[in-house]
């Protein structure tokens, strides 16, 4: 018979493992079965998957294995695997819900306290994805809960640009997204095969984007990044219909031909009744080994998208800052590794760092939410 003591130390070590894609202790997903222990001290740890297939099993054994030998009189582990059960698997959606049932978009509700921002271009090419994930990038490395909603259908470049290729785990009905650099992502190209084109006309976006806010699970977050399509068309009202509280990032290059074409991007904030929340000018000048600055892009495009969004919207559009043209960005997303991690000193990893910090410290707020709690 195991000694009570060493299986409770074992428990106690089995809460610091956190489950790959949940984030959440295994000790509170109730993925923790028997364990014993003989006169050895060789324990054996029974772990349920939610799934037969989980895409992350070997990492879950390795993980439960060097916690279990460090609590103390363990000599060795082993991991037996087992699935859970129907009923298993509903209790722990339930506690994935906080109770609600049904499908709901939790990113809508008053309560919620998630910043939204929906990263927005007027045209296509200006590098509108890979502002989002380096954002997201990097304000995960700051330590804030992130998400990704790669919201392009037609377009989706995110899974690459992350180096994702795992496929999202089914846990019924509930989605549970890859998670890269400590970023939750979902994206339409987790469901298609090789390249093969997505085409889907109105209804079947809007469903789609739907669906990523109603059926994935992506936790309690700081802040949900989408990478909208270009242009003003049914994506991006079906954001603002679904997403009301959202927020517009606009990105442009310094062209002013280009800077037109953004502008209105955040122009539709007027009808939908969205916040701007900044600009961000994308290949702007870069400096040469000389010292000179190379304007490939022109200069001063993003200056003149806010300064027009602001006398339009006759509220504050700060232009949230300028991202030089550079190798490294290139690179970085052909590696699958944002440039804010690969090559964080790097002239755009410092630029990309910076925007992301600005964005960062506007903190959730509760002023106007209805809270959880009641008189007693």
């Amino acid at each position: 018979m195991s000694d009570p003591s060493i299986t409770e130390r074992i428990r106690q070590r089995l809460a610091e493992v956190i489950d790959p894609e949940l984030r959440l202790p295994i000790t509170q997903l109730g993925m923790v079965g028997e364990i014993s222990v003989d006169d050895a001290g060789a324990a054996q740890v029974g772990v349920k998957l939610t799934i037969a297939a989980c895409p992350m099993r070997s990492r879950i054994v390795e993980d439960v294995t060097a916690a279990a030998v460090r609590a103390e009189g363990v000599s060795t582990a082993s991991v037996q695997l087992g699935v859970m059960t129907p009923e298993e698997r509903a209790e722990l959606k339930d506690h994935l819900r906080g109770g609600e049932t049904g499908k709901v978009n939790r990113f809508a509700q008053p309560e919620n306290l998630t910043r939204v921002y929906a990263v927005a271009s007027g045209k296509g090419g200006v590098g509108k994805s890979s502002v989002t994930v380096n954002l997201a990038c990097a304000m995960a490395a700051q330590g804030l809960k992130v998400g990704i909603v790669d919201a392009d259908i037609h377009g989706f470049s995110v899974p690459d640009l992350m180096g994702i290729t795992d496929k999202p785990t089914r846990l019924d009905e509930m989605i549970l997204p890859p998670v890269a650099y400590g970023v939750k992502t979902i994206s339409i190209g987790m469901f298609v095969e090789g390249n093969q084109a997505v085409a889907w006309r109105g209804p079947m976006l809007h469903r789609a984007v739907e669906q990523f806010l109603t059926d994935v699970h992506f936790g309690d977050l700081d802040v949900l990044l989408l990478d909208l399509p270009p242009g003003t068309g049914d994506i991006a009202i079906s954001v603002a219909q679904l997403l009301p509280g959202s927020e517009l990032l606009v990105v442009t290059t310094p062209q002013v031909a280009a800077s037109s074409v953004a502008e209105r991007a955040g122009a539709l904030s007027s009808q939908t009744k969205q916040r701007v929340a900044g600009v961000i000018e994308n290949m702007g000048p870069m400096t040469l080994p000389d010292g000179s600055s190379f304007e490939l892009f022109g200069s001063g495009g993003g200056q003149l998208v806010a300064d027009r969004l602001s006398a339009s919207l006759e509220a504050e559009v700060p232009l949230l800052g300028s991202v030089p043209l550079d190798m490294n960005l290139r690179e970085a997303g052909d590696d699958g590794e944002p440039v804010v991690l690969s090559a964080p000193d790097s002239p755009a990893g410092v630029a990309l760092r910076g925007i992301a910090s600005r964005l960062a410290v506007q903190r959730r707020g509760i002023s106007g939410r209805k809270l959880p709690i009641s008189p007693v």
